[in-house]
């Protein structure tokens, strides 16, 4: 069949514009604007980026870090084994704007009529809690749908059970035995649209059956502790150190407040990166059966551990005192909206209630739950794990080595899984603060404030969080940042240690 559109760059000059400015920015305006004036059509591979980098004469990095900056704004498409091309682009959209005026807020998306595409994240992308969205498996999923959907009986397409469709219930649990060394029947789980749905219900269940207080890490994911208030649970802080959360407190403020109920992340605390220790484990888990308590136990990123296998999950030691909490947002993407509760086995009908009281279907679509077990029993959940697992063990070592380059004296903490780490920014040596703290009675205000260094790091689309974000009372002052290195390209990681370090220097200066 005759078309008029190329699928190869190959005869397009890719030359950087004439002028001022840094090499790989003319790179990437030359490219948008042949982009923009139609030279090169939706769907047309680009040269290789040696092939390209030769052609030109200048070096490879340039053309790597330019295909990758417009990959990370959707300009451009990448996947592993296959060109770089230019993104498929919805009919109406006539033009592409060059990178000085693309505003970082939410853009008119090429999505069809009326829809809007989602914030662009920073350039340079150090916030915790986001996984690689690049490396989502994507066609992986669209084979699994496809199965699903041509499988699914007439029963199937019709109401949704509220705990969930037992074909997913039964892969979700088959896969946490298998990893996760939980214990319980198929039936121990329910099915949710998220960690967050998933603490909204059993927050209900805890409040109908006379709970008032739930306790709670501190530091710790604040958008839980946000469920629980919303579900008139009053939050109970508990300090966390280099073991996880302290059983001493805990039982202090439990018995101050009458709080039966814990929310932890033992596995990898978030966000100071501790694993909770086996003494501790014992001793919380006495605690618990001690007031006939509840351990709600939120498994957000457990599957990734690099220096040994991942620490089984506490729900396993006490399936009748632990309630397990997980989902897909951190090892596939928030956007999949599916997470479960692993349920013990006094409080699966209240929590069924609850879910029975939010309508006909409480949890995510069922052709989403059929695709996600058709996703399990493939193997393809696995693979894409074990996958997920080396490059994040690969950046992370990566970043530590350029902060200890780029920041000596700053302290990364953290065991070595997830996708974040702690630095504490009290000692770096940079710029006019290197020879500022010689000695050990270094003035305060040589100390940088965290707070700074995330402004400093928004002015340079470096994306950065303070630790205090997480604290249930805020500190006055904080040296510490939650370092992010999950959607961060493998490209850029240089690029966003060096403009950590120059935000650290303009706050120090």
């Amino acid at each position: 069949m005759a078309t008029d559109q190329t699928n190869s760059a190959a005869d397009v000059l890719l030359a950087p514009l004439p002028g001022p400015g840094p090499l790989r920015q003319r790179l990437e305006q030359a490219i948008l604007g042949d982009i923009a004036s139609g030279r090169l059509a939706p769907g047309t591979a680009l040269p290789p980026s040696r092939t390209l980098a030769d052609t030109l004469g200048i070096s490879r990095w340039v053309v790597t870090e330019a295909y990758g900056h417009l990959v990370g704004k959707g300009v451009l498409e990448a996947r592993t084994g296959s060109a770089t091309r230019v993104a498929a682009v919805a009919p109406g959209q006539s033009s592409v704007e060059p990178v000085e005026t693309r505003s970082r807020q939410a853009r008119p998306a090429a999505r069809g009529p009326g829809l809007e595409r989602a914030p662009d994240r920073a350039t340079h992308d150090l916030a915790p809690g986001v996984p690689d969205l690049r490396h989502v498996p994507r066609e992986a999923w669209v084979r699994a749908a496809r199965d699903a959907l041509a499988e699914a009986t007439n029963q199937d397409l019709g109401a949704q059970p509220p705990a969930g469709h037992p074909a997913a219930r039964a892969a979700v649990a088959t896969h946490l035995r298998r990893s996760r060394v939980v214990s319980g029947p198929d039936d121990a789980v329910v099915l949710t649209r998220g960690a967050a749905d998933g603490m909204s219900r059993i927050a209900a269940a805890l409040a109908a059956a006379g709970h008032t207080h739930l306790l709670v890490e501190d530091p710790s994911w604040a958008a839980l502790r946000d469920v629980a208030t919303g579900a008139g649970l009053v939050p109970v802080p508990v300090p966390v150190d280099d073991d996880g959360i302290s059983p001493e407190r805990l039982r202090t403020e439990a018995a101050r407040t009458g709080a039966r109920a814990a929310l932890l992340t033992p596995a990898h605390q978030f966000p100071l990166g501790a694993a909770l220790s086996d003494d501790r484990r014992a001793t919380l888990l006495d605690w618990a059966r001690e007031v006939d308590g509840l351990l709600i136990e939120d498994d957000y990123d457990a599957e990734f551990r690099y220096d040994r296998r991942p620490v089984p999950a506490l729900q396993g030691l006490d399936p009748d005192r632990v309630l397990l909490l997980g989902s897909t947002s951190k090892t596939l993407a928030p956007a999949f909206g599916i997470g479960w509760m692993v349920v013990p086995p006094r409080w699966r009908a209240p929590v069924l209630d609850v879910s029975v009281r939010r309508g006909p279907a409480p949890g995510p679509a069922t052709l989403d739950q059929l695709t996600l077990a058709r996703f399990v029993a493939d193997g393809a959940y696995a693979r894409h794990l074990r996958a997920a697992r080396t490059r994040y063990a690969r950046r992370r070592a990566a970043l530590l080595a350029g902060l200890e380059r780029e920041l000596p004296g700053a302290l990364v903490g953290g065991i070595a899984a997830g996708m974040h780490v702690t630095v504490d920014l009290a000692g770096a040596r940079v710029g006019s603060r290197a020879g500022s703290r010689a000695g050990a009675d270094a003035a305060d205000d040589a100390v940088v404030d965290a707070a700074a260094v995330v402004r400093e790091g928004a002015a340079r689309d470096v994306a950065l969080v303070d630790l205090r974000r997480y604290q249930a009372a805020p500190s006055a002052r904080s040296t510490v940042l939650v370092v992010g290195y999950g959607n961060l390209a493998d490209a850029r990681l240089e690029g966003a240690i060096r403009g950590l370090r120059a935000a650290v220097e303009a706050a120090s200066g």
